[in-house]
């Protein structure tokens, strides 16, 4: 029988740094590369702080300091058994932006990551710079996108609705060798990136990593609270705390072939940016746009982030 894979499996080398640093009650890992203000790169679902390889090279020759970091659970941070709510996430990445030793830091949340951005933008937006949020709505505008539009929105977040049984998403998941984040991988994504050179490295990562022991089911728990916490007080203390506008500049950038986070309900979630926000539409991208079109997204990234330091 094949052993599970070494968390430390996950620090692939590069022109990065991998250290660990202390947040929150909790040990994050993190790669980080360059020098200039504090950039911190959030990963969605089913991926690790890698996911961002090539933002972290093109940030650093931006000027940027760009830092990478295994979420709660992933890769090789720590995977506490609680803690997958969003009070505890936004705390982990507001105590990280002080344990990596700056007052403040521009987010960059992908999926899961950006809905984390927003939330850390509402609740700790003192150390909040900016945010750019891909593929990612405002939790509310997603909450209520899932409920108002079933046949668009609701229809894609099926997802999450399957993650709240006990014990058989964990199976599914890592069942012949995680072979389902592959295919969850290729129907996120947009056609051109499942057949060009790289994809099959992609996955081949993603899927070692979710097989490191506990990220499957860590990773559920995101999906798990967010679900759950809608019908209990602690989920409507939580909408009421992300409901205000952010007081920073908010890049919204989205593929437009994204079948999960739909456009419409990406949209709607203009009434909570904040001033100098930016609005901008890949064409022919799916879910990853900074995988899928790496280049431009980087080129995006530096100028919102560059256009905050003038």
């Amino acid at each position: 029988m094949r052993m599970p894979p070494d968390p430390a499996t996950v620090r692939i080398s590069g022109p990065w740094t991998h250290r660990d640093v202390s947040a929150n009650g909790i040990r994050l890992h993190v790669a980080e590369a360059g020098d200039g203000p504090l950039v911190l790169l959030l990963h969605s679902f089913p991926e690790f702080w890698w996911t961002w390889r090539h933002q972290l090279i093109g940030l650093a020759d931006a000027g940027f300091r760009a830092v990478a970091v295994d979420l709660r659970g992933y890769g090789d941070s720590d995977k506490p058994p609680r803690g997958y709510d969003g009070w505890t996430l936004a705390g982990d990445v507001a105590g990280l932006v002080r344990a990596l030793g700056e007052r403040r830091a521009s987010l960059v949340g992908h999926g899961w990551g950006g809905l984390l951005a927003w939330t850390v933008g509402a609740m700790h937006s003192r150390v909040v710079e900016s945010v750019a949020v891909l593929n990612a709505p405002h939790p509310l505008a997603l909450r209520r996108a899932v409920w108002r539009h079933p046949r668009s929105q609701g229809k894609a977040f099926r997802p999450v609705f399957a993650a709240q049984l006990p014990l058989m998403p964990e199976r599914r998941l890592t069942k012949n060798s995680a072979a389902a984040v592959e295919r969850i991988m290729r129907s996120w994504a947009g056609p051109k990136w499942t057949v060009a050179p790289e994809f099959d490295e992609v996955v081949r990562r993603n899927r070692e990593a979710m097989l490191v022991p506990g990220v499957v089911h860590c990773s559920l728990e995101y999906f798990r609270w967010a679900m759950r916490s809608q019908l209990r007080g602690d989920g409507r203390r939580f909408a009421a705390m992300v409901d205000r506008r952010l007081p920073v500049p908010v890049l919204r950038l989205h593929g437009a072939l994204d079948p999960v986070m739909v456009e419409s309900t990406v949209r709607e979630s203009a009434i909570w940016t904040g001033p100098r926000s930016r609005y901008e539409v890949l064409a022919e991208v799916g879910h990853f746009p900074h995988q899928e079109a790496p280049h431009t997204t980087t080129r995006i990234l530096a100028g919102f982030l560059g256009a905050g330091r003038g």
